[in-house]
């Protein structure tokens, strides 16, 4: 079984073979951070659908979280970036899709706990409470850890609720 370290862009004899796709969106605090996350991604050969916006003209963050939230949810893409001020908006509209699980996460640390435990497959990045370099790592570490599984995955099996 391939990692998913070894699936970010599989290759045999030098011919690509699968890439993985990532859907990001950001509200006016993160235009700055999305072309610098967009520039780190593409160098490393992923596909990634942009939903944000590209000025810092406010903007409503639902109008840009949703598009990323329904990709995940339906298994269009492997992963989904958000970026906001506290990304603490851009996570709750997240959430709210039943495949969905997006993590605030601030520091390196904190994203790499996300994957290992939480399974997360959003990363919601706070823009006024991180750098730009530091949210390029943190989208890598992100990208690059794998769920642990085991006791976890019988508590990520409970998160998923229907009224």
């Amino acid at each position: 079984m391939l990692t998913y370290k070894q699936l970010l862009t599989l290759r045999f004899n030098n011919i690509i073979l699968f890439k993985m796709k990532i859907s990001i969106g950001n509200d006016h605090a993160g235009p700055d951070y999305k072309f610098a996350i967009l520039k780190h991604l593409d160098a490393k050969g992923y596909i990634v659908t942009n939903y944000g916006t590209d000025t810092l003209d406010s903007v409503d963050y639902p109008d840009f979280v949703h598009p990323v939230a329904k990709d995940v949810n339906e298994g269009q893409v492997n992963f989904g970036i958000l970026i906001c001020g506290s990304a603490n908006g851009v996570a709750m509209t997240a959430n709210k899709y039943q495949k969905v699980r997006a993590g605030v996460c601030w520091t390196n640390e904190i994203t790499e706990l996300t994957r290992l435990h939480n399974n997360a497959n959003i990363i919601c990045i706070p823009a006024r409470f991180t750098s730009i370099p530091q949210a390029i790592k943190m989208v890598d570490t992100f990208l690059e850890t794998e769920f642990e599984g085991g006791r976890h995955q019988d508590r990520v099996n409970k998160i998923p609720f229907s009224c």
